[in-house]
């Protein structure tokens, strides 16, 4: 082990010291250097083991070598091998593939290994010193007191070709809900982009939800025609068909300002996760929807696996655990 020379002048300083109290008298030396008894004889003790040379006397570290907790070589290797076969999927999948592979770490641990293996999963990015800041988002006290909406269009890239062949104006759309709270997902997939599938859409959700023991209070959408005439035509009192189904159903409907999809943030986050973990894996794995009720299928599976992936929001519980653990304090959970 390499010593600096400040090391080295410190270590011949306590050498020095110690001849003197051998030479004199160790009261002497406690009053001469105003060193502790305790602290004189320890360095005595240490210079005559050590063969009666200053090197003795230098101060080692005591930080252990390696920490008992530290990654394995095994678990970085596994680390390493996922992280280039899924190079663009979030934290909260990648410490769930990690855990099915046999990983038991916590989430936290996971991410400061990647970290130093150089795979940050998040790189921050400072905000713009021009940006303006927004007051506080409202947060939600309840299931169902407000759930977010929109569409998504699905590309075409992950439709088999013989589909499109066949039917070529076909398109694919996938509706979305998400309850503020809980986070908890109800995904649907379409062939068609207007009120009267949203309409049918929204009757789902509030099937859904209402099997989990939540009653929707209010619905949040942009302007789109799917939902909405009101920026179409100047008469309020024409009601779209998705208007219409929300009033008989007892459910508020409010929308974001135009051209404001932030203000629809979850949703459309929610989205963008879509587009990494289902939509552009598709592609990757050149695995696209051969048919309609494929996609479908393959849409319900990835909403069931979003509503039991921890969510750093939730306490890294999933929306499904959330919204257990609020109804064990306030109601049955129906799910």
């Amino acid at each position: 082990m390499s010593i600096t020379q400040q090391e080295a002048e410190k270590a011949k300083a306590k050498e020095s010291i110690v001849k003197y109290a051998r030479s004199h008298s160790m009261e002497k030396a406690i009053l001469k250097f105003g060193i502790p008894r305790r602290t004189l004889f320890a360095w005595q003790k240490r210079w005559l083991e050590g063969g009666r040379t200053y090197q003795a006397l230098i101060n080692h570290s005591r930080r252990p070598r390696s920490h008992s907790r530290a990654h394995t070589e095994a678990e970085l290797t596994l680390l390493r091998n996922l992280r280039r076969r899924n190079p663009n999927i979030g934290l909260q999948d990648f410490w769930l593939r990690a855990k099915s592979h046999g990983y038991a770490r916590t989430l936290q641990g996971c991410e400061k290994a990647l970290e130093r293996l150089g795979n940050p999963t998040q790189p921050k990015s400072s905000p713009s010193p021009t940006c303006k800041q927004h007051k506080t988002y409202e947060q939600m006290t309840r299931p169902g007191e407000r759930v977010q909406i929109d569409v998504k269009y699905v590309p075409r890239a992950c439709i088999s070709l013989e589909y499109l062949e066949q039917y070529p104006f076909d398109r694919f759309y996938q509706y979305t809900a998400i309850d503020e709270y809980s986070r908890y997902r109800v995904l649907w997939g379409s062939r068609e982009h207007n009120t009267f599938a949203s309409a049918e859409f929204l009757k789902i959700v509030v099937s859904q939800l209402k099997a989990l023991g939540i009653e929707i209070e209010c619905i949040q959408t942009d302007n789109g025609a799917e939902f909405t005439k009101r920026l179409l035509v100047d008469d309020d009192d024409k009601k779209s068909l998705f208007e219409l189904t929300a009033s008989r159903l007892n459910i508020q409907v409010k929308y974001i300002k135009p051209h404001t999809p932030k203000h629809n943030g979850k949703v459309e986050r929610s989205h963008r996760e879509d587009q990494k973990l289902l939509y552009s894996e598709v592609i990757r794995k050149q695995k696209p929807f051969v048919s309609f009720d494929d996609f479908k299928q393959r849409l319900k599976r990835h909403q069931d696996k979003t509503n039991n992936r921890p969510m750093r929001p939730l306490g890294l519980l999933s929306p499904n655990d959330f919204l257990q653990q609020y109804y064990v304090k306030h109601k049955p959970y129906n799910h």
